[in-house]
């Protein structure tokens, strides 16, 4: 298992709080991802603005997207590994906004998430999961 992975885990259960990044208390699925960045690298590579629950939807704009790529290695959608950012689109033509991270590969996927009423939480990655997936990232491990 990655060490990225096991930082995650120590994650679940952490209640759904839009905007945060904090273990245990609140976080949203880019507050997870975030904490773990700080977690496992220290300072974070930028700055966050602030955002809505629309994450551009409005606009059309990929900021997501373009945020992963400027901190992260893309990947092929199948090279999938454990530890790996996971960019869903929620709905088609709609901008990607949600992140997960991929725990498990092989015949039974399985990632971690945070969303809306449910906190982080690890499950199957099932097939209408991974078919939003839009991009895969591999998340930097520790130097």
């Amino acid at each position: 298992m990655s060490g990225t992975v096991a930082a995650a885990r120590a994650w679940l259960g952490t209640p759904y709080v839009h905007q945060a990044a904090c273990k245990g208390a609140g976080c949203d699925c880019l507050g997870l991802l975030l904490g773990l960045w700080r977690e496992i690298h220290g300072d974070l590579p930028a700055l966050v603005p602030a955002y809505t629950n629309d994450w551009s939807e409005t606009s059309g704009k990929e900021r997501l997207l373009e945020a992963a790529r400027m901190h992260m290695s893309e990947k092929s959608l199948g090279n999938a590994a454990a530890g790996d950012v996971l960019i869903f689109r929620m709905r088609a033509g709609a901008a990607a906004k949600h992140v997960g991270l991929q725990t498990e590969t092989g015949s039974s996927p399985r990632f971690i998430h945070a969303y809306s009423g449910r906190g982080v939480t690890e499950g199957a990655l099932t097939d209408p999961w991974a078919r939003r997936i839009v991009a895969r990232f591999a998340f930097p491990e520790r130097t």
